[in-house]
């Protein structure tokens, strides 16, 4: 996540905060790529995809980063190491952040697919009988 970190919690509970973060973040681009879609006639697939891509790189981005620097990235010094790990909250769970955030996303684009499609279903049985 491009933002300070440090308010947030180590290990598993960490992993969740971000989730939970990640979650937000997917469900209100679902709904705007929905809206976007509805107007330029996308199918579901599209406004999932979008969602998802945009979502990952907003919320988990920064993350996904240092884990593939730490992971592939040469690193000639062990000074460079440690500067390089002291600017990432909680580099020992970086993979489980990651793998929350990427989850996250996935069950917020799901949640608001479930909530615009409940909206719609109980909108058109809401008229008039005649």
């Amino acid at each position: 996540m491009p933002f300070d970190q440090d308010w947030m919690g180590y290990g598993f509970v960490g992993g969740v905060e971000a989730g939970a973060i990640s979650a937000v973040a997917g469900a209100l681009l679902f709904a705007l790529f929905h809206a976007i879609g509805r107007r330029g006639g996308w199918n579901e697939a599209r406004k999932i995809g979008w969602s998802y891509l945009l979502g990952v790189i907003v919320s988990g981005g920064a993350d996904i980063a240092d884990l593939f620097y730490f992971n592939y990235g040469r690193l000639q010094s062990l000074t460079l190491l440690r500067a390089k790990l002291a600017g990432v909250h909680d580099p020992d769970n970086l993979g489980l952040r990651v793998f929350c955030e990427l989850v996250g996303v996935g069950v917020g684009i799901g949640l608001a697919s479930l909530a615009i499609g409940w909206r719609a279903r109980r909108g058109r049985g809401a008229g008039p009988s005649r």
